[in-house]
C-alpha cells in the first residue's frame, strides 16, 4: 500500500515544488510551465485511488498514474524544444501579443495580461552552474517517476492487502 501513496506524494511533489519557486527565488512560469504541472495533480489523484483498489486493480491504475507523469514528460520535450528554438510554441499564450495600429492606447492597455507573462522560449534556470532548465530537470524527474512508478505496478502483483 506504501507503493501507491508515495507516487501520491512524488507526483504531488512536482507541481508544489515549482509553486514554491514561484515564491522563492521568484520565478514566473510561462503558460507550457503550468500546463506540465497538471498531469502530476492526475497521477496524484489517481494514484491516491489505487491505495484503496485491490491489487489487479492497482497495478492499472498505477499504470495509469505513469502514463499521467509521461505526459507532463511529453510537454517538457516540447517546452526544451522551444526554449531552444527547435520549434515554436503551439500555445497562443506564448506567442508576443499583437498589436492593431488602429487600436487606441486605452484598447491596447485593456488587451494587455492582469500579470506579466513569461515568454516560453526564455529558459528559466535554477541554478546558475548548471546548464539545465527548469523544464529540462522536469523532463528527467518525469521520467524517472514514471520509470520508477511503472516497476512499482509490476512488482505490486504479488501483494495482498
Amino acid at each position: 500500500m506504501a507503493g501507491p501513496l508515495l507516487v501520491a506524494a512524488l507526483s504531488a511533489a512536482a507541481p508544489l515544488l515549482a509553486m514554491g519557486f514561484e515564491r522563492w527565488p521568484g520565478l514566473a512560469p510561462c503558460a507550457l510551465c503550468l500546463w506540465q504541472r497538471w498531469p502530476y495533480w492526475v497521477a496524484a489523484a489517481i494514484a491516491l485511488l489505487a491505495a484503496a483498489l485491490p491489487p489487479a486493480a492497482r497495478r492499472w491504475a498505477l499504470r495509469a498514474a505513469a502514463l499521467a507523469v509521461a505526459v507532463s514528460g511529453a510537454i517538457a520535450v516540447l517546452h526544451v524544444g522551444v526554449e531552444q528554438g527547435w520549434w515554436p510554441s503551439p500555445l497562443p499564450a506564448c506567442q508576443a501579443p499583437g498589436v492593431d495600429p488602429s487600436m487606441s492606447v486605452d484598447d491596447l492597455l485593456r488587451s494587455l495580461a492582469p500579470a506579466p507573462t513569461k515568454p516560453c522560449d526564455e529558459a528559466a534556470y535554477l541554478f546558475g552552474g548548471m546548464p539545465l532548465s527548469v523544464a529540462a530537470m522536469n523532463l528527467i524527474y518525469a521520467v524517472l517517476l514514471s520509470v520508477w512508478t511503472l516497476r512499482q505496478s509490476g512488482s505490486d502483483l504479488g501483494r495482498r492487502v
